[in-house]
């Protein structure tokens, strides 16, 4: 029963983390000069499916005859290594000898339908979350009587 509220919260949790992702890329998707050097570099979320069973795997004994599935994590934070757009733009502080002004990989349109599939899979990660909820209240509420 709470296997099914754990994987839900493992995908809002990795949903939200992309989330804040996209929102850091589209907020310097103009950024030119970073303290690392050249333009910001996009930002990509790794999932993985979740190896380490829930906690509730180990306080069931009827678990083993389970089929597994444990939710998602992420693995990690990449950098897209996609070269960044160059812009002709010579009276630009950021502009090469060439006047080309080296602006990020970020696609702005690209983004915004990254942000909303991870909106709609945060969506469904919360109702299942809340099915899975209701209907362990309602075998509560049938224990009861």
């Amino acid at each position: 029963m709470f296997a099914s509220l754990d994987i839900a919260a493992s995908g809002l949790t990795a949903q939200r983390l992309r989330l804040d992702v996209i929102a850091n890329n589209l907020a310097n998707a103009e950024t030119t000069r970073t303290a690392a050097g050249g333009p910001y570099v996009r930002q990509l979320v790794i999932f993985a499916p979740r190896e380490v069973p829930p906690f509730s795997h180990f306080l069931s004994a009827a678990a083993a005859s389970q089929v597994p599935g444990y939710g998602v994590r992420v693995v990690g934070i990449v950098l897209d290594q996609s070269p960044p757009r160059r812009v002709y733009q010579p009276g630009h502080p950021d502009a090469d000898a060439a006047g080309y002004v080296a602006y990020p990989n970020v696609d702005v349109v690209r983004e915004m339908v990254d942000m909303i599939s991870a909106s709609r899979a945060y969506e469904a990660n919360a109702a299942a979350f809340n099915a899975a909820k209701g209907m362990a209240l309602k075998a509560l509420e049938l224990g009861r009587r």
